[in-house]
């Protein structure tokens, strides 16, 4: 964590969902976030989708058999028969967005790979770190505000979660089952991301549903946790079992217990629209 810009990448959280939703994980960890050059334009596919491969995923790893979904779309799914191609979805996912969320919130979008900037986002939300290529979204105003001191124990202040507010109410006043729809209309794009991205017999479905799981498992502490800046001046959770956490989770974490439990239902609802008959 970090005291000068935080990156609120919805909490997937995730949600992507999608195809443009994207759940605003804030970061507090990340000095800067790179918008000049698009990652995802330096390495052509073989499909000319442009991608960036996680860490430790080599660009020409073999192809895999691809195993039944764990989680299938539900049988009602309505998936565009007209989606643009995934190089030219850009516009069509920032529609969508749209519809679903203000414009302040579409604002902090980087503006090109909506749909490959998210789904990378989200795959990185159960890792301990992630680059800044990683990120779907600019930084949010402001800077982390913390309480106390040195003698007596630092922690998040209660005025902290006025700078995620909006986007919190954003993201849980939003419609889940108008979120999946979404998602699932756009999902051959998302699907396609995620292969391309080195989950070549994977099903992001599947995905999703393990990130929001595992995202639902964060604790939630009764008192605001404890501080401390490290080497570098940054600020990290003394416990070291908080600070070992997710990205995903920690961000939870730097809520207010209010702000995380709505975050976490609309977690839950999501998960349940895009699970039925799975």
């Amino acid at each position: 964590m970090q005291d000068r810009k935080a990156v609120w990448p919805w909490a997937v959280a995730g949600v992507l969902v999608l195809g443009g939703v994207a759940w605003w994980l804030f970061r507090d960890d990340l000095r800067t976030v790179a918008t000049a050059t698009s990652p995802f334009a330096a390495q052509p596919s073989a499909g000319g989708s442009r991608i960036v491969p996680p860490t430790g995923v080599p660009q020409d790893a073999p192809a895999m058999t691809t195993a039944p979904a764990g989680y299938p779309l539900p049988r009602d799914a309505a998936i565009d028969a007209a989606l643009p191609s995934l190089d030219d979805s850009d516009a069509r996912v920032r529609e969508d967005l749209g519809t679903l969320f203000p414009e302040p919130v579409l604002a902090l979008l980087l503006p090109d790979h909506l749909v490959q900037r998210l789904v990378t986002h989200i795959d990185n939300l159960t890792q301990a770190s992630a680059p800044a290529s990683a990120l779907a979204l600019r930084p949010v105003p402001g800077s982390l505000q913390v309480e106390g001191d040195a003698a007596t124990g630092i922690a998040v202040a209660s005025g902290n979660a006025a700078r995620y507010a909006p986007y919190v109410t954003a993201f849980t006043a939003a419609d889940a089952d108008a979120l999946a729809a979404a998602y699932m209309r756009l999902y051959p794009l998302v699907q396609q991301a995620y292969r391309e991205l080195g989950h070549p017999g994977g099903h992001f479905n599947d995905r999703l549903v393990g990130v929001i799981d595992h995202l639902l498992q964060a604790p939630e502490p009764v008192q605001p946790p404890a501080l401390e800046r490290d080497e570098r001046g940054r600020y990290r959770f003394v416990d070291p079992d908080l600070q070992a956490r997710s990205i995903g989770q920690k961000a939870l974490l730097r809520l207010d217990p209010e702000q995380a439990r709505a975050v976490k239902r609309q977690l839950r609802a999501i998960r349940q629209a895009i699970t039925r008959g799975g």
